[in-house]
């Protein structure tokens, strides 16, 4: 457990940012399928992505085993759809809590496909046994409402199709900028790909000569890992941090950050040293948004709302049920320990009433094994002085370095028995 104390005074600094795990996640997929040499460039060190990596090289090096992703729930999806273009018996599996997680949706396009792929314990759930073969691709229709994730999967694989890939989004489709990159990373590889209303094409390049040589890419950094330090200058009396790495024109879902925290007091100015965030006096009495197409953001959003004492109602979170832990009540639960009046449903969290005067005692902040729970709570240090932190490890599945940037801007980071 981590004791958190902020610092006392003004918080002046500048933070290179780690290069996005959903990017570089991407990348290291379409190398594989591809056959790339891609050498990448400010790479996500997240837990996730060198979970990945090593899944890649164990599928490269041989035709057949067991791949325990443990809480990635990228690479279980995006290894789902690999893995079943892959020569050889697998066994993917991954933590209790990924038992849980559903991937039926998924499994159910690629068996239309002609997909070999079985549950082993419980019906739409993984561990998977996937016999890998080559598919022939086609027409095909998947729920968007579940995960942006499946639909990218399918994308992924798709210049393995002999006869390319139609695919059709039924229902809302949720994360749609997550599905976007997918596309445009498709594109910039000379994969042609068409959009027509909810219907995306991906032309078949099987057997046509892929570029040759090593290729340099650079990864954007996180702006999911941005969205802590917009909280904590929000939270701040006074503070300007500059974060290295993000581009005016991201294809990054959490790139929206500049607009929503303009309500929230932070002003954006992209400088030649990288994106200046600042304080303004603009802090809106109440905060309405739907995060439908940025759900990674909500948590982040939600503590930093309640902390300025503003009304707020958060929508389009129904995929927040189904991540690392339910994150619609995990954050009822411990936003109520700070006497928050928080109202939940299945797709939304309503905070009804401005903070009040803090317990005298309270419970450490639970974390459920999610590292966005340990990131989002982290600024309220900022307004409720010292905190207590459970299970501050799981910030590697994300930003393995959080602990240590707070500590190099003046955050006290003590480690509790």
């Amino acid at each position: 457990m981590h004791q958190l104390s902020a610092p006392a005074y003004t918080i002046k600094t500048t933070i290179q940012l780690a290069g996005s795990k959903s990017i570089s996640n991407r990348l290291l997929i379409l190398n594989e399928v591809l056959g790339l040499n891609l050498i990448l460039e400010n790479n996500s060190t997240s837990e996730d992505t060198l979970l990945l990596q090593n899944a890649l090289e164990q599928i490269t090096n041989r035709k057949g085993g067991t791949i325990d992703i443990h809480h990635a729930g990228t690479d279980m999806r995006f290894l789902t759809a690999l893995l079943a273009t892959k020569e050889g018996e697998w066994i993917l599996t991954g933590s209790e809590r990924m038992k849980q997680r559903p991937i039926g949706e998924l499994v159910n396009a690629l068996r239309s496909l002609g997909a070999d792929i079985n549950y082993l314990e419980k019906e739409n759930f993984p561990p998977l046994k996937i016999n890998g073969k080559k598919l022939k691709g086609g027409q095909l229709e998947i729920d968007g409402s579940i995960s942006s994730q499946f639909t990218s999967a399918l994308l992924l694989i798709s210049p393995t199709f002999e006869n390319g890939l139609e695919l059709t989004l039924k229902n809302e489709i949720v994360s749609w900028p997550y599905i976007l990159m997918t596309l445009d990373l498709l594109s910039q590889f000379g994969l042609k790909v068409s959009t027509v209303l909810n219907t995306i094409n991906v032309l078949s390049t099987l057997n046509k000569k892929q570029e040759t040589g090593n290729r340099k890419f650079f990864v954007e950094s996180d702006w999911s890992a941005a969205s802590y330090w917009y909280s904590i200058v929000a939270l701040s009396k006074n503070a300007e941090i500059t974060l290295v790495g993000l581009t005016n024109s991201s294809s990054q879902g959490d790139s929206v950050l500049p607009k929503i925290y303009k309500g929230l007091g932070v002003s954006s100015q992209f400088t030649n040293e990288g994106l200046l965030l600042s304080k303004n006096k603009n802090v809106s009495p109440q905060f309405e948004y739907d995060f439908t197409d940025c759900p990674d953001l909500a948590q982040t959003v939600a503590v930093t709302c309640f902390a300025l004492g503003i009304k707020a109602n958060l929508t389009g979170l129904k995929t927040l049920k189904i991540k690392e832990t339910d994150r619609i009540l995990a954050l009822k639960t411990e936003l109520e320990k700070f006497s928050a009046n928080v109202e939940i449903t299945e797709d939304s969290l309503t905070i009804h009433e401005t903070r009040n005067k803090i317990p005298e005692t309270r419970s450490p902040i639970n974390t459920y094994n999610d590292h966005r729970m340990a990131m989002s709570f982290a600024p309220l240090s900022l307004v409720y002085g010292p905190l207590n932190i459970k299970n501050p490890e799981v910030v590697s599945k994300s930003y393995p370095l959080f602990w240590e940037d707070l500590k190099s801007v003046g955050f006290s980071v003590n480690l509790l028995p």
